[in-house]
């Protein structure tokens, strides 16, 4: 009876094993999602310096565009910095991740996203890696035009900061995967990427009141910026600095930021499942 009862807890044991190192190990999708997220920022840590290179754009925007601001303000720096530092944040999220699809249409083009399709990962872990690889240098960017504002008069407070990020991270997950599906729609047609592209975004940043107030605009204009998610992320990133967390526009800034995540996710996986 003792050896019975020795040899079946024998053969248990494996089982019990797999069972614990099964619960133990992430599920399929979060592992594949990662395995893609890891490949997918090799480049960024081979090459740091494009990450800073991209912050010329924003940068141009803070010098260039700032001190027109400040003399229209009559020389309120500090206020001017304040208002327009994180409209320059929000930006870097727009741009940043709204033309991340660019690099999947060339991996279609050259035919390597074809050999990333039949490798044993899951077809939405191919998005999802993705888009959460966007965040990377999204956060890396933002935090270093901030911290270039700083000496200028810009007034930061910690967690506003911390919370901004959070949620332009959202924000730019769900639109980095928007980007990909408009790529996974034009990928024998590069030039209507890029025409989708300019006229969808640049009308975004306008309407959002992101770079000018929209205050004394036609009223068409404002009932437009009414229905532009990005205007109550502009809104919520600028009472954010304040550390003033009980501003209704924050709790707006975060339900556009999680609308556009659902929304860019759901058909970012619907289109990746579909490509052949």
């Amino acid at each position: 009876m003792n050896t019975l009862t020795t040899e079946a807890a024998t053969a248990a044991r494996p089982a019990d094993a797999r069972a614990a190192a099964s619960v133990a190990r992430p599920t399929g999708f979060a592992r594949d999602t990662a395995a893609v997220f890891v490949r997918e920022s090799r480049p960024l840590v081979r090459d740091p310096f494009s990450v800073v290179f991209s912050l010329v754009q924003p940068l141009v925007f803070l010098g260039l565009f700032g001190p027109l601001l400040v003399g229209a303000a009559g020389g309120d720096v500090a206020g001017t910095l304040q208002w327009f530092v994180p409209g320059i944040l929000v930006m870097v999220a727009l741009f940043g991740t709204g033309s991340t699809g660019a690099n999947l249409l060339f991996e279609m083009q050259t035919g390597s996203h074809e050999r990333t399709l039949v490798a044993p990962l899951s077809r939405g872990a191919l998005l999802v890696g993705r888009a959460l690889k966007d965040v990377v240098p999204l956060v890396v960017q933002g935090t270093l035009v901030v911290l270039v504002a700083v000496p200028f008069g810009f007034r930061l407070d910690a967690p506003g900061l911390v919370v901004g990020l959070v949620a332009l991270a959202v924000f730019g997950v769900g639109l980095g995967a928007l980007s990909y599906t408009l790529a996974l729609a034009c990928r024998n047609r590069d030039w209507m990427f890029w025409m989708v592209h300019q006229t969808v975004l640049f009308p975004l940043m306008i309407l959002s009141g992101m770079l000018l107030p929209l205050d004394d605009g036609p009223d068409w204009m404002q009932v437009a910026a009414a229905v532009n998610p990005l205007s109550y992320l502009v809104d919520a990133e600028r009472a954010l600095p304040a550390g003033d967390f009980t501003d209704p526009a924050i709790l707006g800034g975060a339900v556009a930021a999680v609308v556009t995540c659902s929304v860019g996710l759901v058909l970012g996986v619907r289109a990746m499942r579909r490509a052949r």
